[in-house]
Order: C-alpha cells, then structure tokens, then sequence
C-alpha cells in the first residue's frame, strides 16, 4: 500500500506522514514549488525522516489559482483554499504514475481559520477530486472516516484527533515519535506577507500576465510606482543589486550613480522622459551623493548608455510612490 503526502516541510507534514508510515504504508512526499514558497524547508525535513521527496513545479497553474481564487483570498493575497484544492488536485493526478492507493496531507482541524474550518476541508477534498481518499491523519477522528480507514489500510484508531491552534500536542507527539529536527511554525508563503501582498497586486494591476522574472524582483529591493506604466526597483544593499541586474529584461532601464556608491535600480514599462527623469534622481536620492547636490546618473538600456546630472533630493519625496 503507498500514499502520496502533500508535503510542506512543517512540523505537522511531518507528523503526517511518520503516522502512516508508522503502519506499514510506503509514503512518497510531494512538494508542489512556486515562486512563492520554494523547497528548501521541505527538502531538510523530508532528509531528518529518511522520507522520499518529489518537487514538483506548478508555477503556471498557480498563477492562474492566485489571480482568479474561486473561494477568494485571505488576509493577503493567500487564496489558500484554492491553493489546497489545486495541489491535492495534482497529487491525485500522480497517483496512478506513483502507484499510490491514497493522499494524506498534515492538515490539522481548526488550526487556521479560512482554511482549515470543517466546511473548508470538506470543500477542498471535494472540488480537487479525492474525496474519500484524502486523509488528514492528524485529525482524523474528528473527521469522517475515509476509504482508506474504513478499507483497514490504515487503523483509524492509531490516528490523532487533533484540533485548534494550540501546537503543544503536535510537539509531544513529535518528541514521542523521536522526531526534534524540524522548523518553527512560520508560514513560508510570501502571499500571506502584506508587504509582497501589496507589491503582487500592483504588479498584476500593471501587468495582469507577468513574467516571472518579474514575480522574482518582488522579493528585493525597495518598489516604487512611478506612474500607472512605470515602476522603479531600488537595491538595498550589493546583493540586491546583483539580484536586480540579474533579473532585468528586454526594454528595461538599469540606473546608477556614476562617481559615488549608491543602489542599482531596474525602471520597467514604458517610461517617457519624465519618468526616466523622476527614475535617476530617485536612484541619486538613495545613493551617497549629498542632499542637496548634484549627482550623475548612468542609465544603460538596450541602445547604449549615458550619464543624466540630477539634483539631489531627501529620500522622503519619493515615499507616496513606495509600494
């Protein structure tokens, strides 16, 4: 008997699939990666459990969930019901290539209130197409018993009954289980920080089918919407600027100072002379130049590059055009 875990790298994915494990039942974890949470926290927790790890890229139809969230969003820009019911979905489209009879996911009861409540499990197993075999072992018996329970692959009563917020149980089941090597509870998905929120929903305002090169630039620098068809990213520090260079593209600008340090910044869209303008004295206003001086800006595009003298401003100007 084999069962495919949906596999976060969390304490609870953990918990999840050592209980089954534990009764006899082969477990391949699955690990679905976006730009949005990548595998690393995963890969370290499926090594501490000697448990067989896939990553599977899922980034385009993702996108599609995160832009049009049929049961909507969270606090942010998290639709996580639908993100649930997505990568179930694609673990019960592996299932026959795996040899898996099942899914089983760390889920637990009442642990985060949108999408976790009852309605919303229901609601998952459902719409992804794994209802009676999608089984959350850690509040299994708070849950109706599914076919693998109720087919003896698995013993119901050597499941958990987990509920609420409170992770004390999970913790003693671990230290039960010998398991100590595993992450703090932090979520890991930057669609649930109000920060990359804000800076997702300005992008898909701008650019409703971005490239993902420019999902990536939303994790670094300072984001500055110019106008509706431009927008200035500003490094904080030599890695950031690394990373911005790294991730620059076809018609964008690449701006710095010239004779002092100072951030490189990207100036993407369709940028006309006064936003090129408001781009390099913005670039000079976080660099080393002076308040109140006088700075040279190079700005190299695809035709060449060539220096801009700009004054230079308080940082503070620009903040109503900070994302």
């Amino acid at each position: 008997m084999k069962a495919l875990s949906v596999f976060s790298g969390g304490l609870d994915s953990m918990l999840a699939a050592v209980l089954v494990r534990a009764q006899g039942v082969e477990v391949q974890a699955l690990f679905f990666e976006t730009p949005f949470f990548g595998s690393a926290r995963a890969r370290k927790s499926a090594a501490s459990i000697n448990l067989p790890l896939k990553v599977v890229d899922i980034t385009e139809r993702h996108l599609e969930v995160v832009k049009h969230p049929r049961h909507g969003y969270g606090s942010r820009m998290n639709p996580c019901i639908d993100c649930h019911a997505l990568m179930f979905r694609m673990a019960g489209e592996l299932m026959e290539a795996e040899g898996a009879s099942f899914v089983i996911s760390g889920e637990v009861l009442g642990q985060r209130p949108m999408s976790q409540n009852k309605k919303a499990l229901e609601t998952v197993a459902r719409e992804c197409g794994l209802e009676g075999i999608l089984l959350r072992p850690l509040s299994a018996l708070r849950l109706k018993p599914t076919l693998p329970e109720e087919r003896g692959w698995v013993d119901r009563e050597r499941l958990m009954g987990f509920q609420g917020r409170n992770r004390k149980p999970q913790m003693a089941l671990a230290e039960e289980m010998g398991i100590t090597d595993y992450p703090s509870p932090a979520g890991g998905c930057l669609l649930t920080e109000e920060a990359f929120s804000r800076r997702l929903r300005d992008l898909f305002t701008a650019r409703p089918d971005p490239e993902i090169r420019e999902i990536e630039l939303l994790k670094v620098g300072r984001h500055f919407r110019l106008s509706p068809e431009c927008k200035l990213v500003v490094g904080r520090n030599k890695r950031e600027n690394e990373k911005i260079r790294e991730l620059s593209g076809g018609g964008d600008l690449l701006l710095k100072p010239a004779r002092v340090p100072g951030p490189t910044a990207l100036l993407q869209g369709k940028p006309g002379p006064d936003c090129v303008l408001a781009a390099a004295t913005l670039t000079a206003a976080y660099s080393d130049a002076a308040d109140g001086g006088s700075a040279d800006i190079l700005i190299r595009g695809e035709t060449g590059e060539e220096a801009t003298q700009v004054s230079v401003p308080q940082k503070g100007v620009f903040k109503k055009f900070l994302i």
